[in-house]
């Protein structure tokens, strides 16, 4: 019986929190308004991102009439023809699980709902929420009902709000910890959704927790807000507290967190964010999204600045009862175990795979008798079977004590070691045995052409291909490759994290032989560790198809030159870019269609990756445009920008950046016959006129977003640069070399505006 049924709304209403009632009713009035046409559709658009409703593609990118497809890889999906609306088409719905803690009811409950109202498949994402795909919006308040009445919120999972409040999912059983911060990420959560002080911002805001330093678990320098859990003794008294970083943020040009403050007192926890969230509202932008995030803000105004401000904010707050309310007996928090503690007894009897698993999959908790089982989900998916099969598993083996991970995948905590052969034998019955759980193989991916309006590339094409091929090596992998992470996105956008992965892919395309072909950037020496300690950059683009074998080509390398004890990061600053790009020298060439017409097919897709034959080359070679080899120059010059600034040469590495973004102007500029006086300004002034004002350089998505990096580095091409600022310039000038890529693919494929 479906939530829109009057006896049933009822019955849920009886569980569902008063506010969260309200809310939904809400919701429901302003979509049957935004359907009779009362409320406009850029109004109705932020309503709906902020309780969590997005629209989605079906076509992996190929449309050419305007119209819907049948996606494929989901037959059950029926979509009516017609202009992608809301309407006529199912979205994504996302939920919000804060610090990705959940109970076997409301794994019911997902499961339930992934049958009822999408396509039988739920989707873990890599910030602890959930996802289910092709849903229509009308039915969208019956399913928040049925969440709201086990405690589940779609409230501020997407739009320009608090997002969902991550946090180590290890925390409370984690050997490494400082202490518990389970209760300071509820609390931050739940004080912080639907306040008025977070309503007005800008863009996004993401906030995550983590028990200690070292590890990855929660990556807090990637986050507007980063807690880390410390202690201080103040007054002969152990306190608790917080080393507070700001700033922080991954997209198409990450920026690591600043530290705000080396200790905040947890009592000052939820009054200082509030802060910051009041001066974000106040003083972030608000007319350009490319830079309306809170990393933008803090380095307009420095951290020293921006922390006067703050505790300027802070001092001036009205008080909150619900600031210690929220915090009440937190110190006392603990979760319970279903089972009393016992050691795991290895016999010959243990099923198959048990072990290979167990060396993965299991985590010996700090309370001894008691380990914490991973649950590894290929690409973050799991049937409504699967859920139903781990809720039953939570009341037999542990207290429904689950936690989502930013790896995509699900964890068991509290089981008795004793049970783990049973508890791995009914997984397996429910093919939810995957070893190498935080191996190379269990890859991080977002839903890129899937289902994404942005992706580029098939990045969970890409990682279902590289999963079953690292797989199939199994115990013969040596230990050092077993250990590194791969993480992909579909597009610029990082929503895979490749940045702090050892091995980063993010969806790009280039124009080869009269074909638009799906290609992807290799990002190397990115830091997973010491919560995301550092950035990778980009070394150069390959073909999606040849993805798998620049893996094995690199890995290989490390394999048979590293150190002892050496790790990837220390290798490829050992060997320097400028060899970790001659390795790929010989795999950036893309064979003539007829040749192997697998180069012009994505991953996990049937249809040719394609803008049309544009002709075939002379005499069994190609003509290659002079604005193609501009461009293969230009990225040249990022890279050396990148060799540069490994040799400590900031300065000249920046300098190096801009003038690759210039000549990239320059070279769609001549392209077009467009005179110009060759100088700095007359190149801008030009470019400005021909590309920027007349939207040729602007995509469907991200608009002319790139051209303001070239038009900001620019303005400031006589400023003094550090490491920080020179990275980041060379991230800019990349994705302004990608855009001029784009344009142009553009421009060819409609001969009209050429």
């Amino acid at each position: 019986m479906k939530a829109s049924n009057p006896l049933w709304k009822d019955r849920l209403l009886e569980r569902m929190p008063p506010q969260w009632a309200k809310e939904v009713d809400i919701y429901e009035n302003e979509i049957a308004l935004r359907k009779q046409g009362k409320i406009d559709e850029k109004v109705f658009a932020e309503t709906r991102l902020r309780r969590g409703s997005y629209g989605q593609r079906y076509d992996n990118g190929q449309r050419h009439d305007g119209r819907t497809t049948r996606k494929l890889g989901y037959p059950n999906v029926s979509l009516t023809k017609g202009p992608n609306t809301l309407w006529d088409a199912p979205g994504m719905q996302r939920i919000k699980i804060p610090f990705g803690g959940l109970n076997s009811e409301q794994l019911e409950t997902l499961a339930e709902l992934a049958e009822e109202y999408s396509d039988g498949i739920a989707h873990v994402t890599t910030r602890q929420d959930f996802q289910l795909h092709f849903v229509h919006i009308e039915d969208v308040p019956s399913l928040q009902r049925r969440l709201a009445a086990v405690n589940i919120t779609t409230r501020e999972a997407c739009g320009n709000t608090v997002r969902n409040v991550t946090a180590c999912p290890y925390a409370g059983i984690c050997r490494d910890q400082t202490f518990d911060v389970t209760p300071y990420a509820k609390a931050t959560a739940y004080y912080l959704l639907g306040h008025p002080d977070t309503q007005n911002f800008g863009r996004k805001f993401k906030i995550a927790f983590s028990g200690c330093r070292d590890n990855a678990c929660s990556l807090t320098r990637i986050h507007d807000i980063g807690l880390i859990a410390v202690t201080r003794e103040i007054d002969g008294r152990i306190r608790r507290g917080f080393e507070m970083y700001v700033g922080g943020g991954l997209g198409t040009v990450p920026y690591q967190a600043k530290l705000f403050e080396e200790f905040v007192l947890e009592e000052e926890l939820l009054p200082l964010c509030q802060a910051i969230c009041r001066v974000f509202a106040r003083l972030g932008e608000k007319k350009n999204r490319n830079t309306a995030r809170l990393k933008f803000l803090v380095v307009k105004l420095g951290m020293e600045e921006f922390k006067r401000l703050v505790l300027e904010e802070r001092a001036i707050l009205p008080h909150d009862d619900r600031w210690a309310a929220y915090l009440q007996d937190v110190e006392q928090y603990e979760e319970k175990a279903l089972k009393p503690p016992s050691l795991l007894q290895i016999t010959p009897a243990a099923p198959a795979g048990f072990e290979a698993w167990r060396q993965t999959n299991v985590y010996a908790q700090r309370q001894p008798g008691y380990a914490t089982v991973t649950v590894a989900l290929p690409l973050g998916d799991i049937t409504a079977t699967q859920l139903r099969k781990l809720a039953d598993l939570g009341r037999k083996y542990v207290n429904g004590t689950f936690r989502s991970t930013v790896e995509q995948n699900i964890i068991l905590r509290w089981v008795s070691e004793a049970d783990l052969p049973a508890l791995f034998a009914e997984l397996k019955e429910a093919g939810l045995d995957e070893a190498g759980a935080g191996t190379i193989v269990d890859i991080a991916a977002c839903p890129g052409t899937d289902t994404c309006k942005l992706g580029i590339s098939s990045s969970r094409g890409l990682a279902g291909e590289l999963r079953t091929r690292l797989s199939e090596q199994g115990a013969a992998m040596d230990e050092a490759i077993r250990n590194l992470h791969i993480k992909i996105s579909g597009c610029f956008n990082s929503c895979g994290q490749h940045h702090i992965a050892d091995l980063g892919f993010y969806g790009v395309s280039r124009n080869k032989n009269g074909y638009t072909v799906p290609h992807f950037q290799v990002v190397l020496g990115g830091q997973w560790t010491e919560n995301a300690g550092s950035y990778g950059l980009a070394i150069g683009a390959v073909p999606s198809k040849r993805i798998p074998e620049t893996v094995n080509r690199i890995t290989g390398r490390y394999l048979a030159e590293r150190q002892k004890g050496e790790s990837f990061q220390a290798f490829v600053r050992r060997i320097g870019k400028a060899e970790c790009r001659k390795m790929l020298d010989d795999m950036t060439g893309v064979p003539q269609h007829d040749a192997d017409p697998s180069f012009y097919v994505d991953w996990a897709d049937a249809r040719e990756y394609t803008i049309g034959d544009m002709g075939a080359g002379e005499c069994a070679g190609e003509v290659v445009s002079p604005i193609e080899f501009a461009l293969a120059a230009c990225e040249r010059e990022v890279f050396e920008a990148q060799l540069l600034l490994d040799r400590g040469e900031a300065e000249m590495a920046a300098r190096q950046a801009y003038q690759s973004m210039q000549k990239g102007a320059t070279a769609l500029l001549d392209w077009k016959n467009i005179s110009h006086s060759g100088t700095p300004d007359g190149i801008v002034e030009q470019f400005r006129a021909h590309f920027y004002d007349t939207q040729l350089f602007f995509d469907p998505f991200t608009g002319g977003k790139f051209a303001h990096y070239y038009f900001a580095a620019h303005q400031h091409a006589g400023d003094r640069h550090d490491p920080e600022t020179a990275h980041r310039l060379i991230e800019e000038a990349q994705l302004f070399i990608e855009a001029c890529h784009s344009c142009y693919g553009r421009m060819i494929a409609q001969p009209a505006i050429v």
